[in-house]
């Protein structure tokens, strides 16, 4: 028998299988309330809009072009309709400039290929996005805790020195982050990019919430920022990378990718290599479903998720015992939980399974060096407001019990 971790490369070995996937497999147990699974609630997705879309392509003698092969930059229409939904954000760009994958995922893996060789150090905010560190992982570079407004450009090389390499670039989520929810001020974003230009690193900008805003004034993305800044996109080193998937929907694995024309020439050049383009059906789709009901549509999921929100920090302020801290997010799918020091979200999770029914995410999976064991990761998208005061209730008396066992 072949011994496949001899051949194996060494990349392999920062492969890790993802701890929230796994926690999915719960949702289809019926007496679980589950908090885990940070996606959208399939009830909201605009199913009758894009089954006129699909049978559209058929009708109206378009099929062949939807079933072909098309090119890697992504469909034209899908681009334009983006290149106006950039300018509402302040992003003034070409088409040239957009550049469609298969999911937003798809565009961290590429980025992680595109910026890292082994040893190089990556920026991330402590916790950060768990798929981001998938994605770079492969690449086997060393991470640094991007702490805005707290250290200083020369803290991050000597840092990177001591890997032998050098800072190549930051990455953070900056509108209702998974998973904490919070969002980076205006101030901040100035300050990563006054940061990033000391280090002469780009700036990886994840927006896959940038619409799920509740309340609260909307901030200009860094990317817009830095155009403002410099005078146009392709003087800029803001990478911005966004998503359909918790807009309208996942399955589709539409993502897209906005910055300077020199980067997107690489990406276009490794989908060639990967998987050649998305798929050509679904970003028609998605083009028509976007071009005639995207608003009406981020409308209907607001409507939804900000009640959610509301039952959860209500339901936190109920029952959560003292000692306990959570972040109250202006839009998104998470709420953050601090619990005392001491507890361990993991175990927790293990006796919440087993004795309250109540699934959520153990923090420390979102931290590039595994610290973080007293938090977790609670999301409101897929339960209604009965599950969300119940679920709650129960972890509050979990938390209890467990702080009274310690005591």
């Amino acid at each position: 028998m072949l011994n496949w971790d001899h051949v194996f490369a060494t990349r392999s070995s920062r492969m890790r299988a993802s701890e929230i996937r796994e926690l999915l497999k719960l949702l289809d147990k019926p007496d679980i309330i589950s908090f885990a699974g940070g996606i959208p609630d399939p009830a909201l997705f605009p199913e009758r809009e894009f089954a006129e879309a699909y049978a559209g392509l058929f009708a109206d003698g378009k099929a062949g072009g939807a079933l072909q092969y098309s090119v890697s930059e992504g469909y034209l229409p899908l681009r334009a309709w983006l290149k106006e939904e950039m300018r509402r954000l302040g992003i003034a760009c070409e088409l040239d400039n957009i550049f469609i994958t298969s999911g937003s995922q798809q565009a961290l893996d590429y980025l992680g290929k595109l910026f890292l060789s082994p040893g190089d150090t990556a920026l991330v905010t402590w916790p950060t996005y768990l798929g981001a560190l998938q994605a770079f992982n492969a690449y086997e570079p060393a991470y640094d805790q991007l702490s805005i407004g707290n250290r200083t450009p020369e803290s991050y090389r000597a840092e990177a020195a001591t890997q032998g390499s050098a800072v190549k670039f930051a990455y953070l989520s900056t509108d209702f982050a998974n998973p904490t929810g919070q969002t980076v001020s205006l101030e901040e974003r100035h300050q990563i990019l006054a940061l990033a230009d000391e280090l002469d690193i780009p700036v990886i900008e994840d927006a896959a919430y940038q619409h799920l805003r509740y309340d609260g004034e909307a901030i200009a993305p860094i990317l817009a920022l830095d155009i403002a800044r410099s005078g146009g996109i392709d003087a800029c080193r803001t990478i911005y990378c966004g998503s359909f998937s918790k807009t309208l929907a996942p399955g589709l694995r539409v993502g897209y990718v906005v910055a300077a024309k020199p980067v997107i020439r690489k990406l276009v050049l490794m989908k060639q290599a990967a998987d050649l383009h998305s798929s050509t059906i679904n970003q028609m789709v998605v083009a028509e479903a976007a071009a005639k009901h995207f608003p009406a549509q981020i409308a209907k999921i607001r409507a939804a998720y900000v009640a959610r929100r509301d039952v959860m920090l209500a339901a936190l302020e109920k029952y959560m015992p003292e000692g306990a801290e959570w972040t109250r997010p202006e839009g998104g799918m998470f709420v953050w939980v601090t619990l005392p020091n001491g507890m361990d979200g993991a175990e927790l999770l293990a006796r919440s399974v087993e004795t309250e029914k109540v699934a959520f995410v153990p923090g420390q999976a979102f931290f590039a060096d595994r610290s973080g064991a007293n938090t977790i990761r609670l999301s409101y998208s897929c339960a209604n407001e009965a599950m969300i005061e119940e679920g709650i209730r129960r972890l509050g008396r979990l938390v209890g019990h467990a702080l009274a066992q310690a005591a």
